[in-house]
């Protein structure tokens, strides 16, 4: 069966991450998405690459797309994607701000060219403002948002590191772009307007931070003003970051329960990570693990010193305890409790995962050039319309002539275009 978007058609100006797995998700969706390249493609092509142009790393962010390589540096590429866009739905385009227009494909130029199409652009401080042309990296917006000062994790050197391996802003901002792309469409459906859609790397940062950004006056008196005082005096004396982070750190026993029994542990074999966020979760634990600590106790004070050191000796009693047994182990008893519990799985076992295959979340797809691959699939199941890995990264400029001839474009004119390198072609 075709999926919620079939015939609705995507053009796809991106690069690096944010844009690309926008894309991912309109696919998946059934949209027809097509990539636009540079002549020589996009740089990502090539990051880790073991074959020319081919990357594992670019694939896994441009599954079920098709390629169009064009010269938007010269104005006949622009005027090719101008013949173009009457025929799209959704343009994606994650420039930096002020790209677009200089390269003719910026909102107003294109809509007046296509009064309903969808334009999603995603920037890193939005277009507007003092910094809105300026470079939004995702380790950049993990920065500048507080993100990383939130998770406090420092390098070898005591210099701050990013809060994880995957850039969680860009792909959040990419989930946000599908999500918006969607209401604008049924918009669309509604009334026939197009319009554009802004995401920025700042908003989603700002977002995934809400209840740190947030002010709210009787718990700011209570935590947050004497943290930030603490922080101001620390600055003023001159401290390094890695004294911010500890300051930033030492915030965290105020939840001493979660401190408990919401982290990760060793044990005998393995690690594994206790998820309890209930006082039930917390007490069944409790009971498997022997504890009798009293941190969920009403008048426990967990910012009290002498609380704090219990903490870290309850914590300690826990940790000595998973000592006694194997990671597995201790899960299966604790998921026969039915508390949340896991063993520290790597990405790199997970798609052989027996609960990942049996929900069908690894598609297996065929790359013309590295073979049979077992790719992540779509992250939405829907029962009418369904959702599918379209197939496997596209080469670059392998679907150019297939795209401009669905355009209305000739034979002679494609020919043309490739003489004099507006456009390049998969060989």
């Amino acid at each position: 069966m075709p999926g919620a978007l079939n015939g609705i058609r995507v053009l796809e100006f991106s690069q690096i991450v944010a844009g690309p797995v926008a894309g991912i998700q309109l696919s998946d969706l059934g949209a027809d998405v097509v990539k636009v390249e540079p002549l020589a493609g996009e740089s990502r092509r090539n990051t880790g690459a073991v074959v020319p142009n081919e990357g594992k790393y670019f694939q896994s962010l441009n599954r079920g797309k098709r390629s169009l390589t064009v010269d938007l540096a010269r104005s006949a590429g622009q005027a090719l994607i101008h013949r173009l866009i009457p025929r799209y739905d959704v343009v994606i385009i994650n420039y930096r701000e002020g790209v677009a227009a200089r390269l003719g494909i910026d909102y107003p130029a294109l809509a007046a060219r296509n009064p309903r199409l969808i334009y999603a652009s995603i920037t890193g401080f939005g277009e507007a403002g003092p910094f809105a042309t300026r470079g939004g990296s995702d380790i950049v917006a993990q920065a500048y948002t507080g993100l990383m000062a939130a998770e406090a994790k420092l390098d070898e050197y005591g210099a701050p590191q990013q809060v994880s391996a995957t850039p969680v802003i860009d792909r959040t901002s990419a989930f946000a772009a599908a999500m918006a792309i969607c209401a604008a469409l049924f918009h669309r459906e509604r009334t026939g307007q197009g319009q554009m859609v802004s995401i920025s790397l700042l908003q989603t940062g700002l977002e995934l931070l809400s209840q740190h950004v947030m002010r709210e006056p009787v718990h700011d008196a209570s935590t947050r003003d004497p943290f930030v005082r603490d922080l101001a005096a620390l600055r003023s004396a001159g401290a390094r970051y890695s004294d911010l982070a500890a300051l930033r750190r030492a915030q965290a026993p105020r939840s001493a329960s979660h401190r408990l029994y919401y982290g990760g542990y060793h044990t005998r074999e393995g690690a594994l990570v206790l998820g309890a966020l209930t006082r039930q979760n917390r007490d069944a634990m409790r009971r498997i693990l022997e504890m009798h600590d009293d941190t969920d106790a009403p008048d426990f004070n967990a910012a009290d010193e002498a609380n704090r050191r219990r903490v870290e000796e309850w914590k300690q009693q826990i940790q000595a305890r998973l000592l006694e047994r194997t990671a597995a182990e201790w899960v299966a008893q604790f998921l026969e409790a039915g508390v949340p519990a896991s063993t520290v799985n790597l990405p790199e076992e997970m798609a052989a995962d027996p609960q990942a295959l049996a929900m069908d979340m690894i598609a297996e797809l065929v790359h013309p050039i590295t073979g049979t691959q077992r790719v992540v699939g779509p992250v939405v199941r829907m029962s009418a319309t369904p959702a599918a890995a379209a197939g496997p990264a596209p080469l670059l400029g392998q679907h150019t002539r297939e795209v401009l001839a669905e355009a209305g474009l000739t034979v002679a004119e494609i020919d043309a275009l490739l003489v004099t390198k507006i456009i390049s072609q998969h060989s």
